[in-house]
C-alpha cells in the first residue's frame, strides 16, 4: 500500500510547475507575473494531485500547446517558430518569427511582449518591443542582445523608444550602451523631461537633445547645457554621435518622414550599413 503511495506521488512530481527564477520576472510590472501563473498552476496542480484527477490539468496544458496562434494573452506563453537569425554585430541578432498566413501581432506601438526559450540548459526570460511595422503580416521582428544602441527621435517619435530604453534600465544584467538624441524646436516642447532624467542616471545611458529653435544656453536649466545642440540634426553632428559609441551602433529611429529619410541617409553617409538601422 505504502509503496504504491510512493509510486503514485513520483507519477505526479513531473507534472508539477517549476518555479520560476527570478531573473525570469522581466521587471516590467506585467500583469499577470510570471509568478502570478506559476502559483495559479501551483494551485492547479495540488487540487488535482489531491483528487488524483489529472484531467484537471487539461485547462493549463491546452493553453500552452495551441502552437502559434496570434491571439496574445497575459496569461500563457505561445509557440511562434523563428523563420530567420541575421546576426547584424558581434552580440545584435536580428530574429524574425512567423504568423500563420497574413495575420499580424496585433500590439499597439511601444507595446512589448515577454519571450522565453532554453540557451544552455538555463531558461531565459526578457522584455522585448517588436521592430517590425504593427501592420506587418505574417511575420514579427525582435532585435534581441544589443550591443550598442543609438536612438534618434523627432518630436512624438520619442514615444516608441520609451518602452524600450525602459526594458534595457529594468533588466540589471541587459549591459546594452545606449545613447538617446532627442530633437525638439525649444526646451519647453522636451517631454518625458522627468523619465528621461532618471534614466540618464544609469551608467549605459546617455541623453542628448537637439534644439532647432532655441539658440542660446543661457536660457537652459544648467544640467541640460552640456548635452544640448542647437539647429538641426545633421551630418556633422551623427557623425560626432556614431564616433562618440563605444562599437558601431544598431540605430533606432522615429520621426516625421522627412526626419528618417534625413537619419537614413546620415547613417549611410557616417559608415553605418542599411541592415544597422531601422526606421520607425
Amino acid at each position: 500500500m505504502d509503496e504504491r503511495k510512493d509510486n503514485d506521488a513520483e507519477a505526479w512530481l513531473p507534472l508539477k510547475p517549476v518555479e520560476p527564477l527570478p531573473s525570469q520576472c522581466c521587471g516590467s510590472g506585467c500583469s499577470p507575473c510570471v509568478f502570478d501563473l506559476y502559483y495559479r498552476d501551483l494551485e492547479r496542480w495540488e487540487a488535482a494531485r489531491a483528487r488524483n484527477d489529472r484531467s484537471l490539468l487539461s485547462g493549463k496544458q491546452s493553453t500552452e500547446t495551441q502552437g502559434c496562434s496570434t491571439k496574445l494573452s497575459p496569461e500563457t506563453f505561445l509557440a511562434f517558430h523563428i523563420s530567420a537569425i541575421e546576426k547584424l554585430t558581434k552580440d545584435t541578432y536580428h530574429v524574425r518569427f512567423t504568423l500563420p498566413g497574413s495575420s499580424q501581432l496585433g500590439l499597439h506601438p511601444g507595446q512589448h511582449l515577454i519571450l522565453r526559450g532554453t540557451a544552455d540548459g538555463l531558461e531565459i526570460q526578457r522584455a522585448y518591443t517588436p521592430i517590425s511595422p504593427v501592420t506587418a503580416e505574417g511575420y514579427f521582428d525582435v532585435l534581441i542582445k544589443y550591443g550598442e544602441l543609438l536612438i534618434l527621435a523627432a518630436g512624438t517619435g520619442l514615444a516608441p523608444m520609451v518602452p524600450i530604453l525602459q526594458s534595457i534600465t529594468d533588466n540589471a544584467d541587459d549591459e546594452t550602451f545606449v545613447t538617446l538624441v532627442g530633437c525638439f524646436k525649444t526646451f519647453e516642447a522636451i517631454y518625458l523631461k522627468t523619465f528621461l532624467q532618471e534614466q540618464a542616471r544609469f551608467w549605459n545611458v546617455r541623453t542628448f537633445f537637439v534644439l532647432s529653435q532655441e539658440v542660446s544656453p543661457e536660457q537652459l536649466p544648467w544640467s541640460y547645457r552640456e548635452k544640448t545642440r542647437f539647429g538641426r540634426l545633421g551630418q556633422e553632428l551623427l557623425d560626432e554621435l556614431v564616433a562618440h559609441c563605444r562599437r558601431k551602433p544598431f540605430t533606432l529611429v522615429c520621426g516625421s518622414p522627412e526626419f528618417t529619410e534625413d537619419m537614413a541617409r546620415c547613417l549611410l553617409a557616417a559608415g553605418l550599413t542599411k541592415d544597422s538601422y531601422f526606421l520607425f
